[in-house]
């Protein structure tokens, strides 16, 4: 079970690039998602090749997007921003970034979704040079003011074939999508696109005290887990379950047993 896992580093907030590497190889994790801030201040050839003796398989950079903004100056700046993003998964020899796209407040739903189109199309071509897939993330619609127009797995897929783009692709996240009253539908729409490329997991707490940082470990709360693995299985998707929980509950416990739980939670669901 282990090596079929991806850990995201913010899922191990406390620890460094490295320590994560580190730690996740012991367990005999096979993946990372690696987030741009747990890069900060990091040679990144050092890095790539601490993954390369580790074992490690880089699943993806986190993240790229947030295309919005009120003024061009402003969409200008994340395109310059998704650009230096290309270039750290160059630099580390990943060919996934995961897209938030973005929303700014004061424009409507459907100019925000206009300014991700244009902001996507404008770095597809570069990230096509370096062999990247652009991969739309689906936000709960309780993120849709400020932190991404597309709300749904519909949402994503629609944009995923208005666009045409032959890197471009989605990466799907249990939390944000879970409730969805046609999720099993557009999975296989998805997959049929040639669009599901990563799949993470964690849990909704219905009693959650953060809309931010109060997910579930697997287990600790509503979402149907095996099923909706069951139906992202039947496309005959292969890649990681991708542990991804932003949790300051977690954060302040002993990372080394909160690894622990997480392998252990995931054996207990999965089988």
């Amino acid at each position: 079970m282990p090596a079929n896992l991806a850990i995201h580093t913010f899922t191990n907030k406390p620890w460094s690039i490295h320590e994560c590497i580190e730690h996740y190889a012991r367990r005999g994790i096979g993946g990372i998602s690696i987030w741009r801030e747990t890069l900060a201040g990091h040679d990144l050839a050092k890095v790539r090749q601490h993954l390369t003796d580790a074992g490690l398989q880089p699943v993806s950079l986190v993240r790229g997007g947030f295309f919005t903004g009120l003024t061009a100056e402003a969409r200008e700046k994340a395109i310059t921003s998704n650009l230096a993003a290309l270039a750290e998964c160059e630099a580390l020899g990943i060919d996934k970034i995961v897209l938030v796209c973005g929303a700014t407040v004061g424009q409507s739903p459907q100019v925000n979704r206009a300014q991700i189109a244009e902001g996507i199309a404008r770095i597809a071509p570069r990230a096509q040079e370096i062999g990247v897939r652009l991969l739309i993330e689906p936000l709960h619609p309780v993120y849709a003011g400020d932190r991404s127009a597309i709300c749904s797995l519909r949402d994503a897929n629609d944009l995923c074939a208005e666009l045409a783009l032959p890197n471009l692709g989605i990466a799907f996240d249990v939390y944000h999508v879970w409730h969805e009253m046609d999720l099993e539908a557009q999975i296989q729409r998805c997959a049929a696109g040639g669009w599901l490329d990563t799949y993470h997991i964690c849990d909704f707490k219905p009693d959650q005290d953060h809309l931010l940082l109060d997910r579930g470990l697997m287990g600790e709360g509503c979402i149907p887990l095996k099923q909706i693995d069951d139906w992202i299985h039947t496309t005959g998707f292969t890649g990681h379950r991708e542990v991804e929980i932003f949790s300051r509950k977690w954060w302040a416990e002993d990372q080394h047993r909160y690894l622990d739980r997480i392998v252990e939670s995931t054996r207990q669901i999965y089988g």
